[in-house]
């Protein structure tokens, strides 16, 4: 199926027969997906946080961020800047709850926005009877406080984080036996991001996928990737599919 706004803008692709809004449980990540940060709060607490714990002054060029997690930026600065896993190993819990830390103190300087079509999105699917959760490479307490902040923690029941998955489709593995402990084992759970790396993730552990180009990544770029859905935001999605109901 696919749909254009009147200025053409709007793109939404859905697999024949694939019911996007039909699931049992939905894994959404935060970032670029249910919100977007306008500050750098969170990513400018790794460096101050290693040289904290370490005192060894570090830097995030080459590191790959969209679609990464806090634990896996961690782990590749460190394997950029030669420096020997162990030592990774040792001060990683110590690194961590510092970044944890210095987000807190600086969570009043966080600026975040809902993105397009969410808030509507999750009241949709939950009247379908969903259960919907977070499948994210933040922190926890990082990823709780962000959701907090743009006024939806009452939506999720559940959610998956970094802290001890660096690789993305681990953690998404183990949010979908989270959401299948609070369902069925046999549940439908559907992933929602916006990088190739959610897809990736997601069809990793043979789950469906709804990508949606709402930040760095464009429609035909993750369009490319088979997800089950793509579309150029959320509240395009919905206006897709109410439009052919």
């Amino acid at each position: 199926m696919q749909t254009s706004s009147p200025n053409h803008a709007a793109r939404v692709q859905i697999e024949p027969g694939f019911e996007w809004d039909r699931q049992d449980a939905y894994l959404f990540d935060i970032d670029g997906t249910v919100l977007r940060s306008r500050d750098r709060v969170h990513m400018d607490s790794f460096l101050p946080s290693i040289l904290q714990v370490t005192g060894i002054e570090m830097s995030l060029a080459g590191v790959s961020i969209h679609g990464s997690t806090d634990t896996g930026i961690l782990r590749d600065a460190f394997h950029l800047a030669g420096i020997p896993p162990e030592v990774l190993e040792l001060h990683s819990e110590a690194i961590l709850e510092a970044v944890r830390q210095n987000v807190a103190s600086r969570r009043h300087l966080m600026d975040l926005r809902r993105m397009p079509g969410i808030e509507d999105t999750l009241r949709h699917l939950a009247a379908n009877g969903a259960k919907l959760g977070l499948a994210t490479g933040n922190l926890e307490t990082i990823g709780w406080g962000k959701i907090e902040l743009v006024g939806l923690r009452d939506w999720f029941h559940f959610g998956g984080f970094s802290d001890r998955f660096p690789v993305r489709s681990d953690l998404i593995g183990n949010a979908a036996h989270l959401a299948r402990a609070l369902t069925a084992p046999t549940a439908s759970v559907c992933v929602v991001g916006d990088t190739p790396r959610d897809i990736e993730a997601a069809h990793a552990n043979s789950l469906p996928v709804i990508a949606v180009a709402t930040h760095n990544f464009d429609f035909d770029t993750l369009l490319a990737l088979g997800p089950e859905v793509c579309a150029t935001s959320l509240a395009d999605l919905l206006v897709a599919t109410q439009a052919v109901q």
